[in-house]
């Protein structure tokens, strides 16, 4: 169950991208808690985590064991470098800008729904990955899902402005996504740090004028608890997460990863019910449970496809 091209195998593969998407759901409480006790903006505190999540990076880098890195041409370095970069940061900042023209529930159901459908079309596309009749039944069911746990509170207001920026947002996504698995099908399996680590950078780079422009520094009373939870945004939804969801994009097939991901509104939703105290609703308990059936079933698939593929493999010619 090991991919040629990044040797990591399946399994593994797909764990990481679980609990990238489940730590990316944490991301959503922490900031909740950081804007009830200061006034830093959405824009600045996306600009930290970048900032920060680079900076645990590079440490990572400079202390880990030194390597060979994989052969790569110019080329193809400087495509990976810019793409995962301007695709992080326009994913981002168009999420926010959604978000705040046309509300939470809409901005999140649209970048979140579309992402999978721009993957699952570009990966038939460019790599010719095909979803299968039970693939494809697993992301109409996880968009359901989605639907039901996003929209299942609250509605809110669609905005052709808002949903424009949400579907830029999901093309940002879904374009590192492909990258990603595309680079890794052909032998391109890269350092999921050193990708991290130069995303991040740019993405720093790209919001800092937004950033700055919202107000960089907080004004709050209880400094100690915002620099505490911007240090866990920055180490686990950000650097840890990245780097896992990096390292594991390179070798499921897009479409699985995309549906993967969408853990992340459910781990959110689990963490407001228990840890913020929102009241548990039957959209988020039928909604939940969609996505972990599609999530689950996706995986099942994705596992039994690489052992059949080693099998084949096995077989002489």
């Amino acid at each position: 169950m090991s991919n040629p091209a990044a040797g990591l195998p399946v399994g593994r593969s797909l764990f990481y991208l679980i609990v990238a998407g489940v730590a990316w759901g944490t991301a959503g409480a922490a900031a909740s808690l950081i804007f009830r006790v200061s006034d830093l903006g959405p824009l600045a505190l996306s600009f930290w985590r970048c900032v920060g999540g680079l900076v645990l990076l590079l440490a990572a880098l400079v202390l880990r064991p030194r390597r060979t890195p994989a052969p790569e041409s110019r080329r193809r370095r400087l495509l990976r470098i810019l793409g995962t970069g301007v695709g992080l940061t326009l994913f981002q900042s168009a999420y926010f800008a959604a978000v705040e023209a046309t509300g939470l529930a809409v901005g999140t159901v649209v970048t979140l729904g579309a992402g999978p459908v721009l993957i699952a079309v570009g990966a038939r596309l460019t790599m010719g990955e095909r979803l299968g009749g039970g693939g494809l039944a697993a992301v109409v069911g996880a968009l359901a899902g989605l639907a039901v746990l996003v929209l299942g509170g609250d509605g809110g207001t669609v905005r052709p402005a808002g949903v424009a920026l949400a579907l830029l947002s999901a093309a940002g996504y879904a374009g590192i996504t492909l990258l990603t698995r595309w680079l890794g099908r052909d032998g391109g399996g890269s350092d999921a740090l050193a990708t991290s680590a130069w995303a991040f950078g740019i993405g720093a780079l790209g919001l800092l004028p937004m950033a700055a422009a919202e107000g960089l520094v907080p004004h709050t009373a209880d400094a100690a608890q915002v620099v505490w939870l911007l240090v866990y945004v920055a180490a686990v939804p950000t650097a840890l997460a990245y780097a896992l969801y990096f390292a594991g994009a390179a070798v499921v097939r897009a479409a699985t990863v995309s549906v993967i991901m969408l853990l992340e509104p459910v781990s959110a939703a689990v963490i407001a019910v228990a840890v913020l105290r929102e009241q548990l609703t039957a959209a988020t308990v039928v909604g939940t449970l969609l996505l972990l059936t599609a999530v689950a079933g996706l995986a099942v698939a994705e596992t039994r496809s690489a052992s059949n593929a080693r099998r084949r493999a096995a077989v002489p010619a």
